[in-house]
């Protein structure tokens, strides 16, 4: 397959159309068989469900090259695991998982020539997405809905390197304690927008939000769950109302099967993150973004892995997740699905 003309090493992190997206519409009780098509517009009422009640879920994953030349995606049946789960708690009909990982599959292999070439430092950023798309003026779920996945070509999320970021202890509240914090939907991500573009109005990267219900305990970012490491654990936050990311899952993972280190999830007090060694923000896009300092109200509280680079633990979960969805590492049976 002969690739697009681009400039791989030199994509942003933003979408570029290419030829086929998914789609499959919900009618009736039940869901069309779906297709590949090169229509990337979509149709509909200005009473549409998701436009007055924000009623949407996404998931996203990326499709790699590996150095031996193969297309591959990574973990696609937990993104299709939490989009259902994440539908069911907005009275959604979730799409079946093994169609989700179908569905990928196929618009991969439809936009095969958009897959960035390995050492390219690009990758396949796919969204998948359902909403409610009929027309509803009354406060209720819809009755008919859409599945898509869109795909675009991105480059790495940070370019010339991941340099450690700065955040922000929020004055905002991330989500209830017995709300939707735990599913991918888009109203979370809305909610977070004016509290982010606060923290860069003042210098920071991003928030880091305590939990609503005490304020005393570290809970996620805006976007990104985070990880701590101290005396070779790993650490990570117990929460119900944080998303269950899988990257930090798969983090988990590597950190106790492939790098001998002991593995915590549990709270975590605020008062405790001067205690660590090093810190970051792991998912999707950007896999580990390392923290070099927190601020709480003007105290903070400095990692000793510093400003200029990943700590060296961090890294070494960096290199060893990647190094799996590139196929440079042999990988856990089935996380990788070839296209």
């Amino acid at each position: 397959m002969t690739k697009q003309n681009i400039d791989w090493g030199n994509l942003g992190f933003n979408y570029i159309r290419t030829d086929k997206s998914y789609v499959s519409d919900y009618r009736n009780g039940s869901w069309d068989e779906g297709h590949l098509t090169p229509e990337h517009t979509i149709t509909m009422s200005e009473c549409a469900c998701v436009l007055q009640y924000s009623q949407s879920v996404f998931e996203g994953l990326k499709a790699y090259t590996t150095e031996d030349g193969r297309i591959v995606t990574f973990r696609p049946d937990l993104n299709a695991s939490r989009m259902a789960s994440s539908a069911a708690w907005l009275e959604m009909p979730a799409f079946p998982e093994d169609r989700f990982i179908d569905a990928v599959l196929r618009v991969v292999r439809a936009n095969e020539s958009w897959v960035p070439p390995y050492g390219s430092g690009a990758t396949m950023y796919l969204r998948p997405f359902e909403f409610g798309i009929n027309s509803v003026i009354g406060v209720k779920p819809a009755d008919d809905y859409q599945f898509r996945i869109l795909t675009t070509p991105v480059g790495p999320y940070f370019k010339g390197g991941a340099k450690p970021v700065t955040l922000k202890i929020a004055d905002f509240d991330r989500a209830a304690p017995r709300g939707t914090g735990h599913i991918k939907a888009g109203l979370n991500y809305a909610m977070s927008l004016h509290a982010i573009q606060q923290a860069h109005r003042e210098g920071f990267n991003e928030n880091l939000y305590p939990d609503s219900a005490t304020r005393t305990k570290v809970e996620e970012t805006g976007g990104a769950n985070i990880i701590f490491i101290r005396d070779n654990k790993f650490i990570t936050v117990a929460s119900p109302s944080i998303l269950p990311s899988i990257t930090r899952r798969s983090l988990e993972y590597i950190a106790e099967h492939y790098l001998g280190m002991e593995v915590e999830e549990r709270e975590i007090p605020l008062e405790e993150l001067s205690e660590f060694e090093e810190a970051g923000l792991c998912g999707t896009a950007a896999v580990i973004s390392p923290v070099g300092k927190i601020v709480d109200h003007g105290r903070e509280i400095c990692f000793p892995s510093g400003m200029e680079k990943m700590g060296p633990k961090t890294q070494k979960l960096y290199d060893t997740l990647t190094g799996i969805q590139m196929g440079r590492i042999e990988a856990p049976e089935g996380w990788i699905y070839e296209v």
